[in-house]
């Protein structure tokens, strides 16, 4: 069995972070589950237009998930996956968000981290760095 922090992530501020995102990770969910039963299939006007978007917003879904259940775990293991997940979306959302501004006609379909996340009042772009912060202060508090 893993060893809890001390410092808890998934307490205070933390859970108001975990509450984020776990709401992203339903939107995200819905967002492409929607996406790729409406247009998903080779008889859909949309099938190779999208198909970037759909699956870019079930990997940030799948992101989104994961980070919320390891945030709230809070376990040694958790916090590792959890800096890991928040990473690679920090990643995603500044290469999904440069890509889509640069070149729009790859994203006819926008995604949950189009234009850094601009649909989403630009949460999708603070979330990471908000994250990864929380990340690296509970583990200074556990540290002391």
């Amino acid at each position: 069995m893993a060893k809890t922090t001390t410092a808890g992530t998934g307490t205070g501020f933390g859970r108001m972070l975990i509450a984020v995102y776990g709401l992203f990770a339903l939107a995200a969910t819905g967002r492409s589950v929607l996406q790729l039963i409406e247009y998903f299939h080779p008889g859909s006007a949309f099938y190779h237009q999208g198909l970037l978007a759909y699956l870019l917003s079930a990997v940030a879904a799948v992101i989104y998930i994961v980070a919320t259940v390891a945030l709230a775990r809070g376990d040694d293991t958790s916090v590792r996956l959890a800096r890991a997940t928040i990473s690679t979306e920090m990643c995603g959302v500044l290469a999904v968000g440069l890509w889509s501004v640069l070149d729009p006609a790859a994203f006819p379909d926008s995604t949950v981290w189009s234009t850094f996340g601009q649909g989403y009042g630009f949460v999708p772009l603070v979330l990471p760095m908000v994250g990864l912060w929380w990340l690296w202060h509970t583990a200074q508090r556990s540290d002391s």
